[in-house]
């Protein structure tokens, strides 16, 4: 039994003394602190991992003992499943699997981030709509039409924008969602653990659209939905190298089975397994069948990066849809509590990614709070702007999945109101910092990249696109380090100059480039700083107006 992590186990809980019971009960709050708020307790187990099993009446009492320490931390539990554990003894002897769940009390909720990924029409939208909406698809759409934000991908069933959904579940792991016909705000009050749909296009000709949602919103994890009629076509693999490069840990959903034979649905699990089981992939797939599996899933998928579980249901028969609620619920956070602490102690940095104007409250951005602590009524300065400075500004409100919030922690995504501040200063991709940081920004940087595919040789004086987190902008290639040029499949070290204006930028942020057919990844390895001065930092007068 590890020592850290959110999983404890306990051969029984029989009357405890009350000396052993406040001791339990502080065990339980350092386990609930490692998971961020859950923690799963193994009962009938030793603290070795050997399945011992207890008897009925020990197990009622074990489970009775838990429910207590769990109110005196103001917890709910759930039992995930039971397990009968063979033994040579007459009395059936059983292990139980529970999950504690308790909201923080300096945050509202456990906040997933998911990203939706997969070929056109595989039925990504639709599988969103049915898990949010909680009523199940017609089979020609019905259930991704909320989902849609422009005019055109309702008349052509395709998303082309980045949409976010979200599906709550509460303390006892029920699921909550808008089939209730309740609020966003209804549905954050009322859960305990939120995960956020980052519902991406799946169609080639909006792959900086999907490139962009996977490397700014950071998600957590990715969901790859594949057809079950058409198997592994098109961007498939792209997706699937994406989140492979920007190591994002994925699980896979193979949708539609209604409309296909077991016999097709087998040959698209074998399909995937075999891609899955490649030397450049090397991961370990895990089909999942019953309740059982979805909760080893869950847990084994969050230790070891390397297993990929796979679902297979289907939109409109509602098949499987269960197992991959059970999996959602039990799915832990990846960054354990310690690593958030540190993130949080550092400077306030805020990545911009969409920028809005809302009538009343004037001009608002959404990101993600990458480091730091941000607070109603901070002084931020925002930039680099085109010629390379920062201007100043104040957040007014925070807004977190539609409903208001006062502090914002790392790792967070939000939405923050900066009143009158005139939009045309801002553009995606800038960075929100506190005044004291000093940000480094650069036009020229070196990254160590490997050409993923190339049609012809990459060599000096090439133009692509360059993704840095929310950074997206061409650069051009001004040297290749002991090289003339590079080949597919080929790793050096290259040095880039942004065209347009420098970008903030920090060294060991993943990269990906892309120009048609061109692609790779690697790292930011060394960044030529331009010195912001420190007058650098206008005043905004009024609207619009800056004063040199």
């Amino acid at each position: 039994q590890a020592e850290d992590g959110n999983i404890e186990y306990k051969l029984k809980l029989v009357n405890p003394s009350q000396y052993r019971f406040e001791h339990l009960v502080t065990q339980m709050k350092w386990r609930l602190q490692e998971g961020r708020g859950e923690a799963v307790y193994q009962i009938g187990v030793e603290d070795n991992g050997l399945l011992v099993g207890l008897s009925e009446e020990e197990m009622r009492a074990s489970l009775k003992t838990l429910r207590r320490m769990a109110e005196k931390v103001g917890a709910d539990i759930t039992v995930l499943r039971e397990r009968e554990v063979d033994y040579d003894s007459d009395v059936p002897r059983k292990i139980t699997e529970v999950l504690v769940r308790k909201v923080p009390d300096n945050q509202q909720f456990l906040d997933l981030r998911v990203a939706v990924l997969g070929n056109v029409d595989s039925g990504k939208s639709t599988l969103l709509g049915v898990l949010t909406q909680g009523e199940l698809d017609n089979g020609r759409g019905r259930a991704r039409l909320n989902l849609f934000r422009h005019l055109h991908e309702i008349q052509s069933g395709r998303t082309s924008s980045i949409s976010f959904e979200i599906l709550g579940f509460n303390s006892k792991g029920e699921v909550v969602n808008y089939s209730d016909s309740r609020t966003a705000e209804e549905i954050c009050e009322s859960s305990s653990k939120m995960i956020t749909f980052i519902d991406l296009a799946g169609h080639h000709k909006y792959l900086k659209t999907t490139i962009f949602g996977l490397t700014s919103y950071c998600p957590d994890f990715a969901m790859l939905v594949v057809s079950a009629n058409t198997g592994i076509a098109g961007t498939t693999r792209e997706h699937l190298g994406l989140a492979m490069a920007l190591k994002v840990p994925f699980f896979i959903v193979i949708s539609k089975v209604d409309l296909c034979s077991k016999a097709t649905v087998e040959r698209t699990v074998k399909q995937l397994e075999r891609i899955l089981k490649q030397p450049g992939c090397n991961k370990l797939p895990l089909l999942v069948n019953s309740d059982d599996d979805a909760v080893t899933a869950a847990q084994q998928f969050a230790q070891s990066p390397n297993i990929t579980p796979i679902f297979t249901l289907s939109s409109v028969s509602g098949e499987n849809l269960d197992l991959l609620k059970v999996f959602l619920n039990i799915l832990p956070p990846l960054t354990n509590s310690k690593e958030q602490e540190e993130l949080m102690q550092q400077l306030t940095e805020f990545q911009v990614d969409e920028i809005y104007t809302v009538p009343e409250v004037g001009t608002v951005v959404g990101g993600t709070l990458s480091s730091g602590i941000c607070r109603e009524g901070e002084n931020l300065v925002v930039g680099p702007t085109d010629d390379g400075k920062f201007l100043r500004l104040k957040v007014c409100s925070i807004q977190r999945n539609r409903s208001a919030c006062r502090v914002l922690r790392a790792g967070q995504a939000a939405t923050l109101a900066l009143g009158p501040f005139d939009r045309s200063l801002l553009r995606k991709g800038m960075v929100m910092v506190s005044p004291e940081m000093n940000p480094t920004i650069c036009s020229v940087f070196e990254a160590e990249i490997v050409l993923l595919f190339h049609a012809t040789t990459f060599r000096k004086g090439f133009q692509v696109t360059v993704h840095v987190g929310n950074v997206r902008q061409t650069a051009i290639v001004e040297k290749i380090h002991g090289k003339d040029k590079l080949r597919t499949g080929e790793k050096a070290v290259v040095c880039f100059r942004f065209i347009k204006h420098p970008e903030y930028l920090k060294i060991g942020a993943k990269l990906l480039f892309r120009e048609g057919v061109t692609k790779g990844i690697g790292h930011v390895t060394n960044l030529q700083a331009i010195t912001t001065k420190e007058n650098g930092l206008e005043e905004s007068l009024g609207p619009g107006q800056l004063s040199f």
